[in-house]
């Protein structure tokens, strides 16, 4: 059988945590570099995620990141995956979304979630029982904007007299997809967005967007699916790569599993050895192991985009500067 055609991601939040303190400046800038040579190697898009409050400084901001993403690269797709959509203002999103798409020349792509955290809805008054409905509000309201229409809105949560956004996107369509693992979530991608992603394995929830979307008379297969390995890190050298990764990757698998339980959400378990890490999709693989893993995640979930954490918090950016070369050039190219 041959192989699905995929597009694969750099993807970055921007950690720092406080148990290997990073000079944040150099930070960015590094990373920013690696996207720039990801880039020239053949990485076909590159995602930053938003979370709020975090002590290890995860990216708060992410359209301002894409920005300087868009004016350092010129041919790669850039997106956000996620922009937490409730606790934004639509008409703030759509401008700044706007003036990245033509700083881009028309590269961006818009990642949406409801949200999970309890500090973060807290702190912007978001009721947890608000979000959906926030979403479906916002949505069809950014579009109408970028598709050029003068809009009055009365609505139950945003509230705006005749305005019309400028400058418009480059994009006739800026793409838009929503993330979550969900079924809520699930069936308002279908109805509202361009596709829909997750984190590992996904396949029930692809499985039920894509009868969501044939109900509706849509094409299930123009429509994009994404998910996560949360590691998917290639070397030649595993052993050693492990050994210095592992408390950083236990770090993220853990404080993401944390959020997610106190959020009543499945999906990731404690970690504390490696077994355990690989059980959470954290992988370090040469490049013909690593062809292997991907094959099976892909098929087996039907994906058309793939990412995975570039950088494990804590860890300079050249350390996976490695797996951005090998995957590139030993990975990426067999599913072209």
């Amino acid at each position: 059988m041959p192989r699905r055609s995929v597009r694969f991601c750099l993807f970055y939040d921007f950690r720092n945590p406080p148990a290997w303190r990073q000079d944040p400046p150099k930070l960015y800038r590094q990373i920013l570099d690696q996207i720039v040579r990801g880039e020239e190697l053949g990485w076909d898009d590159a995602w930053v995620s938003e979370h709020h409050f975090v002590d290890d400084d995860y990216l708060p901001s992410v359209l301002t990141m894409l920005a300087a993403i868009a004016a350092r690269t010129k041919r790669m797709r850039i997106g956000t995956g996620i922009l937490l959509l409730p606790l934004h203002d639509p008409i703030r999103v759509a401008e700044d979304a706007a003036v990245v798409d033509v700083l881009s020349a028309g590269r961006l792509e818009l990642g949406f979630g409801a949200g999970y955290r309890a500090e973060e809805l807290v702190a912007w008054g978001v009721a947890a029982e608000e979000r959906g409905s926030r979403m479906n509000e916002a949505i069809p309201l950014i579009r109408r904007l970028f598709a050029g229409e003068t809009v009055t809105h009365q609505g139950k949560h945003y509230h705006y007299g005749e305005l019309s956004l400028r400058p418009r996107p480059v994009q006739a369509r800026v793409p838009i997809c929503i993330a979550g693992l969900t079924p809520p979530a699930v069936r308002r991608a279908a109805r509202l967005a361009d596709g829909f992603y997750g984190i590992g394995p996904i396949r029930p929830f692809v499985d039920q967007f894509k009868r969501e979307v044939e109900r509706r008379g849509g094409d299930p297969e123009a429509r994009e699916i994404a998910s996560a390995l949360m590691y998917m890190h290639v070397t030649r050298d595993p052993e050693r790569k492990w050994r210095e990764a592992l408390p950083h990757m236990a770090y993220q698998v853990n404080l993401y599993a944390r959020w997610m339980a106190e959020a009543g959400l499945a999906g990731l378990s404690p970690v504390t050895s490696r077994s355990d890490l690989e059980a959470n999709t954290c992988f370090i693989a040469t490049p013909e192991r690593a062809c292997e893993i991907v094959e099976r995640f892909v098929e087996e979930n039907q994906l058309t985009r793939l990412f995975s954490w570039t950088i494990p918090p804590g860890l300079p950016p050249e350390w996976s500067d490695e797996h951005v070369e090998l995957m590139a050039r030993e990975v990426i190219p067999n599913f072209r």
